[in-house]
């Protein structure tokens, strides 16, 4: 199987489908499915927009509207995780997961799925210690500061992942792991990143959630994206144990290191995004003490044998198929010929293949409860440093033009 690996989509899917198409016709092979490190940006119409976390330079349309309108197909399977600059409003519509557009996959907040008969599991968003430990109190409209904490990973979706005891062929994180830099030449890496090396020395550059995910996880694969560059290691996991190969990527700009092509050995096609059962069990175990205010989750409460709760799904998996919940527009599409619509916040929108995937395992919808305004939040976003990257800042540079500017605060 021939999968292609990118870093920061930002929304330029044309220019990154017709770049594989381009390496098809070059190399005579067929890429059979395409996996993104996040920073998606499936953006529908002018709505989303004002959920997307970025300068307002950057504030554009870009590509995934015709994706989603039907006017193009993509024409990868293609799998993504979230980042920190998102359709975050959609993205909550399908946060366990689903269709975001035909052949266009999200993972979830965190999630598990098969593509033929390799496991992919995925953590969107990226770590900020100030709220790792809340519950998902954010609800669309958002902000000044919902729409930042939105897209800071939480524990509730770690611990679920933590879960996983069968084995994971790769693995999805948008920022880092704390310490991989230790595994790769983080020198060379200084010399095109002077602005990370304090962060590596202090050993404050990167996820503390996806280390310990990737300890507890051990997949052979682990691509990231974010920092905006390439960067290569490799993990042992202790003496003679398995070894995960970590590589992050770019965005896709002319020149830069975005995209990557690798062999997995997996049984013969065709190949199809399914659902996973031990993912599914651990979803419907959880989901009772989903965090859904600033609390945190309460995992003491939670009973983990999760043997019967294994036994419980695969019986209705036999009876429907592992197939996953079909496609939904939620929304009006962006039609360029008209002007922008300025309607009004117009409510929630409950997407059908979520309301699907929770009837199917028995499970309220919860997306929508109101117990705790997000607009009670109004906690200060961390502090930034011109000049630096800090753990817990989201300070990488959109342009990327330049690699010796200085790094503008917001400028993700």
């Amino acid at each position: 199987m021939k999968i292609a690996v990118e870093g920061c989509m930002h929304g330029d899917l044309d220019n990154v489908y017709r770049t594989l198409q381009y390496y098809e016709s070059r190399h005579d092979t067929k890429i059979d499915l395409l996996v993104c490190c996040g920073d998606f940006q499936a953006v529908r119409n002018e709505k989303d927009l004002e959920s997307l976390n970025v300068p307002p330079k950057y504030r554009s349309m870009n590509s995934f509207w015709k994706y989603y309108s039907g006017e193009e197909v993509a024409p990868y399977p293609t799998i993504f995780i979230g980042g920190n600059h998102e359709a975050s409003n959609y993205l909550w519509e399908l946060y366990y997961g689903g269709w975001a557009a035909p052949n266009i996959y999200f993972l979830g907040f965190s999630g598990v799925v098969k593509f033929g008969n390799l496991r992919i599991g995925g953590l969107s968003g990226i770590y900020n210690a100030r709220n790792y430990h809340l519950g998902h109190f954010e609800r669309p409209p958002y902000n000044e500061s919902t729409i930042r904490s939105i897209y800071h990973v939480r524990e509730y979706d770690v611990q679920k992942l933590m879960q996983v005891e069968e084995p994971i062929d790769i693995f999805l994180s948008h920022d880092w792991p704390l310490g991989i830099t230790d595994c790769g030449n983080w020198k060379q890496l200084v010399r095109f990143k002077p602005f990370f090396e304090k962060e590596i020395q202090e050993r404050t550059l990167g996820s503390k959630a996806a280390a310990e995910l990737l300890e507890k996880l051990k997949p052979p694969y682990w691509f990231s994206a974010h920092l905006h560059c390439k960067f290569a290691a490799r993990v042992q996991h202790g003496e003679g144990g398995p070894v995960t190969n970590f590589l992050a990527l770019d965005k896709c700009l002319p020149g830069h290191k975005f995209l990557q092509i690798l062999e997995i050995e997996s049984a013969p096609g065709p190949y199809e995004i399914q659902f996973d059962e031990e993912w599914l069990a651990i979803t419907r175990r959880f989901n009772s003490i989903f965090p859904l205010t600033r609390e945190r989750a309460n995992f003491r409460s939670l009973h983990l044998d999760m043997k019967d709760c294994r036994q419980w799904v695969r019986t209705k998996l036999l009876e429907k198929g592992a197939k996953t919940f079909d496609f939904s527009r939620t929304v009006p599409c962006y039609d360029p010929s008209k002007s922008a619509s300025n309607s009004s916040y117009q409510g929630y929108t409950r997407n059908p293949q979520t309301e699907s995937l929770l009837q199917f395992l028995g499970l309220p919808y919860l997306l929508d409860n109101m117990s705790e305004s997000s607009e009670v939040s109004n906690s200060p976003v961390s502090s930034t440093h011109r000049g630096s990257f800090d753990h817990n800042s989201e300070d990488i540079p959109l342009d990327d033009e330049d690699d010796s500017e200085e790094v503008a605060e917001d400028d993700v």
